[in-house]
């Protein structure tokens, strides 16, 4: 059983790393707006959204670092000087299935990043702003594979529940990439204090992630050098369902840039990049309660546990809704009484329209409830929500091709709204008869 102060500090930690992304962010909001243009904002979203197709490098296997881990994690504990403790043999298991991890991001990265460079290039070359975007472009990209071996690396670590820890370390990486980032603004260098940003604070996670971890992974490599385990015959099978479900993931929740980019041009896309910014923070915010728990809701799988596990789960998942509903009036209750001065107007006027927020904020809303239960049933180390992510991905693909084409801005988003009037009972009648059928398994 784990102790409530152990919990706290998961739960502070978190919170202090997601407070500061709550900072940064409004901070980030004022500044853009006044040191970039609005056609240098929309190239400034379509960096970090053509990023996102670094899922297709990961394809939910940092879900599947992070549940395995837990699971082998589950016997085993550190000691007063950080090491492991436990049975031998379970060490060495948890040393070999890093080992697996570590040479199947060294494949995705030479296969997949160098697509997504293309794919960059190619709107350049479109649009005819080769010559001015190419260099952060590259800076950007080397900066976004090593922030993406890093994630990996940190899903492992925190599947050995070291999460306080690892979210201090993301903290002083968001102050740095922060700092980065206005610094290189207030300097007028536009695009490049995007790439500087990324490419700096990556680099100072990479070196702090063997720093502080370095102990640890250096005793399980030791003890996993002559241990074999058919990690492929175990992880595939779940994996394969895994590479349906987060490639639908990109179509649902990762298009809305390149191609409001595409049919409206970079104005308007960097209107959706902020706009998902915002969103995307108070949701992050929200989930934190759901986050937090997850090495623990694998841990108390592989115990069955599942008493303890349904109450711990239940209590967070109303907190995390608690949380979004909060944030979202108290945003409209400063937009309420401070929008009408010139400073948060113009920020607000790089911003989509009232109504294409509503329907963005709701769209999320609803995902705070199908993303706990996703995080609930993938810690049975199953995918049961892979096939409804499929035939979503199809819809709001459908439907946000349609309304870029024929509809106004505004509502650009109704394809992912609209998706959620059968997806989100479906996923909950998903839940609740796996739920049930595997506790009595």
């Amino acid at each position: 059983m784990y102790k409530n102060s152990h919990s706290r500090q998961d739960i502070l930690a978190t919170f202090s790393n997601q407070f500061w992304r709550l900072l940064s962010g409004p901070l980030m909001l004022l500044v853009i707006p006044f040191y970039l243009t609005q056609v240098q904002q929309g190239y400034w979203y379509l960096f970090s959204s053509l990023s996102a197709l670094r899922i297709f490098a990961d394809l939910g296997f940092s879900n599947i670092i992070l549940q395995f881990s837990a699971h082998e994690y589950a016997y085993l504990s550190f000691n007063l000087h950080g090491e492991l403790t436990g049975d031998q043999y379970d060490i060495q298991k948890l040393g070999s299935f890093f080992r697996f991890v570590i040479k199947w991001l060294v494949l995705m990265c030479s296969v997949i990043f160098p697509i997504i460079f293309v794919v960059g290039v190619f709107f350049f070359v479109r649009d005819n702003v080769v010559s001015i975007y190419i260099v952060p472009w590259i800076i950007y990209s080397v900066g976004s594979l090593i922030d993406f071996f890093n994630n990996s690396i940190l899903s492992f670590i925190e599947g050995m529940d070291q999460i306080a820890k690892v979210q201090k370390s993301r903290l002083a990486v968001g102050i740095i990439n922060t700092i980065v980032l206005i610094g290189c603004l207030l300097l007028h260098w536009n695009i490049y204090a995007l790439s500087l940003a990324i490419l700096l604070s990556s680099s100072y996670m990479f070196v702090t992630i063997f720093h502080t971890f370095g102990k640890v992974i250096g005793e399980i490599w030791g003890y996993s050098r002559n241990f074999i385990y058919p990690w492929k015959k175990e992880i595939l099978p779940l994996f394969k369902k895994y590479i349906l479900s987060f490639a639908s993931g990109y179509f649902i929740f990762q298009i809305y840039t390149p191609l409001m980019h595409y049919f409206h041009g970079p104005v308007y896309s960097g209107k959706v990049g902020i706009s998902l910014s915002l969103v995307s923070a108070i949701f992050t915010f929200s989930n934190i309660w759901i986050y937090t728990i997850t090495p623990r809701i694998n841990m108390l799988v592989a115990r069955k546990q599942w008493h303890t596990l349904d109450i711990m789960f239940h209590k967070r998942l109303f907190f995390g809704i608690v949380t979004y509903i909060f944030i979202v009036v108290a945003l409209v209750l400063f937009i309420r009484f401070f929008g009408s001065y010139p400073v948060i107007a113009k920020i607000f006027e790089r911003f989509l329209s009232i109504k294409a927020l509503i329907i963005i904020i709701s769209s999320y809303f609803l995902q705070v409830f199908i993303n706990s239960w996703a995080v609930y049933l993938r810690g049975h180390k199953r995918e049961p929500y892979w096939f409804a992510s499929i035939l979503s991905a199809i819809w709001v693909s459908f439907v946000t091709v349609f309304a870029g084409k024929y509809l106004t801005p505004e509502y650009f988003f109704i394809g992912l709204f609209s998706s959620y009037i059968w997806f989100l009972p479906v996923c909950y009648i998903i839940y609740h008869y796996l739920k049930r059928k595997w506790h009595n398994e």
